[in-house]
């Protein structure tokens, strides 16, 4: 199994800025790609941000006010949000794909998420 801990949430202002932080753990051969998804009550899980081959690739929602940054061998994968606004808030879920010691496939796995809330 994989496990992933997400921490850097919290209460920030307009305008603000925070980093999310996420380490994956448990029976990890090969790490396909990493990355952070978002779920506002009420709404769709969304994707912001994955990098898989050194590659970042940006949802629109966000993009030009995130930076996504991993390293792979430690199997970490960081969210630097920028400029974040009112509807910036949402439980932020980090993402992994990882292929297990003896399994042919690549899975993917969710944390529980780390809760960004932006006030006036």
């Amino acid at each position: 199994q994989v496990q992933l801990l997400e921490s850097g949430g919290g209460l920030v202002q307009i305008g603000g800025s925070l980093t999310l932080h996420c380490s994956a753990s448990g029976n990890i051969a090969v790490i396909n790609a990493m990355g952070w998804y978002r779920q506002a009550p009420g709404k769709r899980r969304e994707l912001i941000a994955r990098i898989r081959n050194n590659i970042p690739i940006y949802d629109d929602s966000m993009k030009g006010r995130i930076t996504i940054s991993a390293d792979i061998r430690e199997k970490t994968v960081s969210l630097q949000m920028n400029s974040l606004k009112l509807e910036d808030t949402a439980n932020y879920i980090c993402y992994t794909s990882t292929q297990s010691e003896g399994d042919p496939y690549f899975r993917d796995t969710w944390g529980q998420g780390t809760q960004v809330t932006v006030s006036a």
